[in-house]
C-alpha cells in the first residue's frame, strides 16, 4: 500500500512525513528511499524525502507498481488531489494523511526561508519570494489545495498546531488510521523520537526552523494582516483560526 503524506509547504510537513515514514517501517512497511533505489525511481520520488510532486497519472502508476508487489511505504507531496489519487483512496490502494497549518504563519516561513537561502548563497523552492505580494499570491495556490483535501473524507487532516500542542492525541489518530499497533514498543520508540522537542533538533529532513504559532503577528504590518485576512477569511474561520 502506498501511503501519501501530504501538507501544505511550511507546515511541519517534513516532519509530519518522517514520523508517518518511521511508523510505517517500525510496523512492517518498507523504506521508501529503499524502494526508490530498488525500483529505479529516482526520478518520480526526489529529494532526501521521497518527493513525488504532482499526483499525475504516470507518477502515481510507476509507484503503484511495488506497491502491488506486496510493499508499504511513504512518499510525501504538496499537491493537490487528482482523480487517480481519489480513485487509489476509494479502493484502499492508498492512505492520504494531510497536515496543513495557519496559511498566515505559513506564507512567512515560506518568505523567510527563501530569503535566508538566497543570503546563503543556495537558492531554493522559495527564493522567488522576494516580497510580501508575491508570498501572498504562493500561498493562494496552497490554500485552494488545502480546501480540496479537507474537502475528502477518505483523508486524515491534522492541525500542524494540534500537532505541537496535543502531540499524543495526534499521533493516536494518525495509528488509528494508518492501523498500526499504538501498543507496539517499535511504535512507542517512533513517537518518542518524533515529539516536538527532538523534532526541532534540525534533523536532516524535518524542515523546522522556528515552528512558532502565531509569528505573523509580530513580522507583519497590519496592511499585510488585513490583506490576510481579507484573501483567507473563509479558510481561516473555516478551520478554526482567529482573524
Amino acid at each position: 500500500m502506498i501511503i501519501l503524506s501530504v501538507g501544505m509547504p511550511r507546515a511541519g510537513s517534513g516532519w509530519y512525513y518522517n514520523l508517518t515514514h518511521d511508523l510505517a517501517t517500525s510496523s512492517g512497511g518498507q523504506d521508501a528511499r529503499q524502494i526508490r533505489q530498488q525500483f529505479h525511481l529516482q526520478g518520480i520520488l526526489t529529494e532526501v524525502n521521497c518527493n513525488i510532486g504532482v499526483l499525475s497519472p504516470r507518477r502515481l502508476l510507476a509507484v503503484l507498481a511495488p506497491s502491488l508487489l506486496g510493499n508499504t511505504f511513504v512518499i510525501k507531496a504538496h499537491a493537490a488531489p487528482t482523480p487517480l489519487a481519489l480513485a487509489l483512496l476509494r479502493r484502499g490502494w492508498m492512505r492520504a494523511a494531510y497536515i496543513y497549518r495557519d496559511p498566515r504563519d505559513a506564507l512567512l516561513s515560506a518568505w523567510e526561508n527563501g530569503q535566508r537561502a538566497v543570503e546563503r548563497g543556495a537558492p531554493n523552492a522559495f527564493s522567488h519570494l522576494t516580497d510580501f505580494e508575491a508570498s501572498l499570491n504562493f500561498m493562494r495556490q496552497y490554500v485552494d489545495i488545502s480546501k480540496a483535501w479537507l474537502a475528502k473524507s477518505t483523508a486524515l487532516h491534522t492541525r500542524y498546531e494540534d500537532l505541537l500542542k496535543d502531540y499524543d492525541s495526534e499521533v493516536n489518530r494518525l495509528v488509528a488510521y494508518l492501523q498500526f499497533d499504538r501498543q507496539s514498543q517499535t511504535v512507542q520508540g517512533v513517537v518518542e523520537k518524533y515529539r516536538p522537542e527532538q523534532a526541532r533538533s534540525e534533523q536532516k529532513g524535518m524542515h523546522f526552523s522556528k515552528g512558532k504559532v502565531g509569528r505573523f503577528r509580530q513580522k507583519l504590518t497590519p496592511m499585510q494582516q488585513q490583506q490576510l485576512a481579507e484573501a483567507f477569511g473563509d479558510y481561516l474561520q473555516a478551520q478554526g483560526y482567529d482573524l
